[in-house]
C-alpha cells in the first residue's frame, strides 16, 4: 500500500477534493494508495513517512528523497491526466 501525502493552505478543503480524486484515479489503475491530508506547513514534520507528496499551494521547503507533484492541474481539470499519470510513475506503477 502506498502512502500520500496531501497538503494545501489549511488541510482540509482542497486537499480534500485532490486526495480523493487520486484515490480514484489509482484504484482504477489497481494501484492500492492511502492518503493523509494536511497543511503545507506541517509538510516537513510529516513527509518522511510517505511514499509522495502532492500539493495544491506554493511549496518550497525539503522533502528528503520523497517525490513531489503539483497538484493544482486536478482542481483546475486542465493537465490532470499527465498529473495523475505523474503521480503513478513517482509511485513506481
Amino acid at each position: 500500500m502506498k502512502r500520500i501525502l496531501v497538503a494545501c493552505g489549511n488541510g482540509i478543503a482542497t486537499s480534500t477534493v485532490v486526495a480523493t480524486k487520486v484515490r480514484e484515479y489509482l484504484a482504477s489503475k489497481g494501484i492500492k494508495a492511502d492518503t493523509t491530508q494536511t497543511k503545507l506547513m506541517e509538510v516537513p514534520s510529516k513527509v518522511q513517512d510517505y511514499d509522495l507528496l502532492i500539493t495544491t499551494g506554493q511549496f518550497e521547503g525539503q522533502t528528503g528523497d520523497v517525490p513531489v507533484v503539483k497538484g493544482m492541474p486536478i482542481l483546475t481539470g486542465i493537465g490532470v491526466e499527465q498529473t495523475m499519470e505523474e503521480i503513478a510513475t513517482k509511485l513506481g506503477e
